[in-house]
């Protein structure tokens, strides 16, 4: 299993993410199309160019999922039960086709869950940055997490 259980979080602790991804146009063009959103700002070159950016940005929920995924390996993969929510999120800088994303992840709390035996929280706090170090994404996330079956863990 790639991923830890509940015990093998320490509060505190950041975990910097290897794996990064550039950005394209068809990542923009594919997610915004397909979760119905035709902003021009994100789909439309002859729009954007009367913008302040004079380009079309990527969708800023599909930069959330790209940062939040580049941590699961590191994190959760095989043993999240579920999200329960995502707070606090911010977009300090667009982000544009051709920009390589890279995310580090810090654990802000965890407690046992009150009413799933076997299960607990763990709060994190996600940042993605871009090529030149810019924040392009600042997000609080909890997670329901298994804990070790075996007992094992700190």
């Amino acid at each position: 299993m790639a991923g830890r259980w509940f015990e093998g979080f320490t509060i505190g602790e950041v975990i910097e993410h290897e794996i990064r991804r550039t950005v394209t146009e068809g990542d923009n063009v594919t997610f915004s199309t397909a979760t119905m959103n035709p902003a021009a700002l994100h789909l439309d070159y002859e729009a954007c160019a009367e913008t302040e950016f004079g380009r079309p940005l990527v969708n800023s929920i599909f930069t959330l999922g790209l940062v939040i995924g580049l941590s699961v390996a590191d994190t959760t993969l095989g043993t999240t039960i579920a999200n329960l929510g995502m707070s606090e999120t911010r977009f300090p800088a667009p982000v544009f086709y051709g920009d390589t994303i890279r995310a580090a992840t810090e654990v802000m709390d965890k407690r046992a869950s009150r009413s799933r035996p076997g299960q607990g929280i763990v709060t994190f706090r996600h940042l993605g940055r871009n090529q030149r170090g810019e924040v392009v994404c600042d997000c609080t996330r909890a997670a329901l997490i298994r804990m070790d079956p075996a007992g094992a863990g700190a």
